[in-house]
């Protein structure tokens, strides 16, 4: 099956990509797609990363419009998590899966699904109904239990490992508690 998966950061595919490329009829192509993370230059260090580790795999990148405005459209002002992240979620699920629809894949996924840190069954909830809609398949794999070794092998090979999910709000919440 010709997979597409929406990769948020490096490390978070290594599990994944390991786990679909079990099966040889899988083809695995990334889709880079990420308005929230800020700063800019937060945005170009993860895809960086991304593109060197798609590029050691020998698999395809799609990289995406960074389109941050929509971003903030989609989150319609809800800065508080859970609502601000379900509304990410959404966004860019909706991006990954239109794009495997008009491009001829037969489902998607996305790399959101590996950390222990997100909502894995409202991810999983989105990426259905959005599969629903669009007319195909998401998978909704639980990769959590690869997390850690995944961070390892990370840390092992020098990959970029970020600090925060991605958008101001979660940098906030990361550098800024009181």
């Amino acid at each position: 099956m010709n997979i597409l998966i929406h990769v948020c950061c490096a490390p978070c595919l290594v599990h994944p990509f390991r786990e679909l490329s079990k099966d040889r009829d899988n083809s695995v192509t990334g889709f880079f797609y990420n308005p929230n993370i800020h700063p800019c230059t937060e945005m170009k260090a993860r895809l960086d990363a991304v593109s060197g580790y798609t590029r050691q795999l020998g698999i395809e990148l799609v990289e995406h419009r960074y389109d941050i405005e929509n971003f903030f459209k989609a989150i319609d002002g809800n800065m508080g998590s859970p609502d601000r992240c379900k509304a990410c979620w959404r966004m860019r699920l909706y991006e990954s899966g239109d794009y495997a629809k008009r491009h001829g894949f037969g489902a998607f996924t996305t790399t959101l699904l590996v950390s222990p840190y997100q909502d894995r069954d409202e991810i999983v909830k989105i990426g259905s109904e959005i599969g629903k809609m669009l007319g195909i398949f998401f998978i909704g794999t639980d990769w959590r239990n690869g997390f850690r070794e995944a961070q390892d092998f990370a840390k092992q090979n020098g990959m970029y490992r970020q600090k925060y999910c991605g958008c101001i709000f979660s940098e906030r919440e990361r550098y800024c508690k009181r």
